[in-house]
């Protein structure tokens, strides 16, 4: 068996990617997109490989983009054959690469706007919605605890990861030889007692693991103190009659803080004020988790069920169409908006930046992770002027962190998901991060499992 690193690796977190192959079948897990910097999303291809030309089937862990974002490129190859995924995950996938069709073809027409006058060749989109369309037959359903055969020899059983809906961890069982290996792959792991999703489950038994560690070098603030200080800064900032801006994920976080601030106005720590969701893809995501209510831990089912979760979001505004968002800029506050993207690398969170950040009375809460070389990041650590659309904007606007909301598993949370895999001896491959945190967690798991972590490269090809 070989498996092939097609993204996530060699110190990069986004672009998430391994390629299967064995004497009898080809598989991928995930075919995320490469995120954040330039040099990083120049490497959004896939290899010309015979192994994808014969590809049986794909599995994915969770519908973010840095998982799915480079599915539609498997219609170059003509592939024809199942992607399975959890029936949330499907949904949430079909959204989010309309979206990042759509977001291509505008960056591709307004680069080609600029080439034309200076007479350069133009560019062309990643792909477009045609090949988007394409994958929809294809989708398949992976159930939770229920393994499938996805290819000759090869099944697949998924688990609650609890990163956001319908994320899940894949045990894949490959028989070869006469003989069975058990590979898991983590995806992106959630940390336990996060609100609104499950739990992670683990795994008890493996041949070879491959590991997130997307935060293997720290240790997030508790919840509880991390929602304590945002509410103050909420709060504070609301008195004075600010905005407050936060760049979000469509998909996850979103929804994780339009629930926190709905406990926060049923408990009163917080005066109901206006709240803007500036993003159709976070609505309709938003949308989707209302269907998948079985998907919620106990106390969200709950406050679902009893009709609290909307009864205390009656401030809430939904910003469908450009022309909503663009009205913010003349509206006073106090308001917050929630806009994306995440990582401030384009959406409409942009424009709110340009208009705001030079304001004092601006929040600007940073509530996710931050790919080097993205806006966000130079936002995150307190760059005091940034460059937005080409022109330079002064930062004078407040700055917070919430580490606490990660969507990702700590360094604590991931030893102890992997400890229960542990005693089974298995082979350790770090993913999913960038070298300093996967330096530290490969450190402690030797330290406290005496195992040999491997952290490889870009396209390495792992044997085994």
């Amino acid at each position: 068996m070989k498996i092939a690193l097609l993204g996530a690796a060699g110190g990069e977190v986004t672009g998430s990617a391994y390629l299967i192959q064995t004497g009898d079948a080809n598989v991928m897990v995930d075919c995320g997109l490469f995120q954040g910097s330039q040099k990083a999303e120049n490497g959004n291809h896939l290899p010309t490989t015979a192994a994808l030309r014969q590809l049986h089937a794909v599995v994915l862990t969770h519908a973010h983009l840095d998982h799915t974002g480079r599915l539609p490129l498997l219609t170059r190859f003509d592939y024809s054959g199942p992607i399975y995924a959890t029936a949330a995950t499907t949904s949430l996938a079909g959204l989010i690469l309309k979206d990042a069709a759509y977001l291509q073809g505008e960056d591709a027409r307004r680069q080609n706007r600029r080439r034309s006058r200076a007479e350069t060749p133009r560019v062309e989109p990643l792909y477009t919605q045609k090949e988007v369309d394409r994958l929809q037959p294809l989708y398949r359903r992976l159930r939770y605890d229920h393994p499938t055969e996805v290819a000759p020899g090869i099944s697949v059983r998924a688990v609650e990861a609890g990163h956001i809906l319908g994320s899940a961890s894949l045990e894949m069982t490959v028989t070869e030889g006469g003989s069975a290996r058990v590979v898991v792959f983590s995806g992106d792991i959630g940390p336990r007692g996060a609100p609104l999703h499950r739990d992670p489950v683990p795994f008890k038994h493996a041949d070879l693991v491959f590991l997130e560690s997307t935060y293997g070098d720290k240790e997030h603030p508790s919840l509880n103190d991390t929602a304590a200080l945002a509410r103050e800064a909420v709060k504070a900032a609301v008195e004075q009659g600010g905005r407050v801006l936060v760049p979000t994920f469509a998909i996850g976080r979103s929804q994780l803080l339009l629930y926190l601030l709905a406990g926060a106005f049923k408990r009163k720590t917080l005066q109901p004020f206006p709240i803007f969701l500036d993003s159709p893809m976070a609505i309709r995501a938003t949308d989707i988790y209302r269907s998948n209510t079985e998907l919620f831990d106990e106390e969200a089912l709950a406050m679902q069920r009893s009709g609290e979760l909307s009864g205390h979001l009656r401030t809430l505004q939904m910003c469908e169409k450009a022309k909503d968002s663009a009205a913010l800029a003349r509206k006073r506050g106090p308001w917050m908006v929630l806009a994306g993207a995440g990582m401030c690398t384009g959406g409409r969170i942009l424009h709110h930046l340009q208009n705001h950040l030079p304001d004092p009375s601006t929040l600007l809460l940073m509530v996710g992770y931050q790919s080097r070389g993205s806006l966000g990041r130079a936002l995150a650590d307190g760059a005091k002027e940034v460059r937005i659309a080409g022109m330079k904007v002064p930062v004078r606007a407040t700055t917070h962190l919430l580490g606490g909301l990660s969507g990702h598993a700590a360094q604590s949370d991931l030893l102890n998901w992997f400890g229960t895999l542990a005693p089974s001896r298995p082979r350790v491959i770090l993913t999913h991060g960038e070298d300093g945190p996967r330096a530290a967690l490969r450190t402690c798991i030797e330290k406290r499992f005496r195992l040999r972590a491997e952290m490889p490269a870009y396209r390495e090809v792992i044997e085994f």
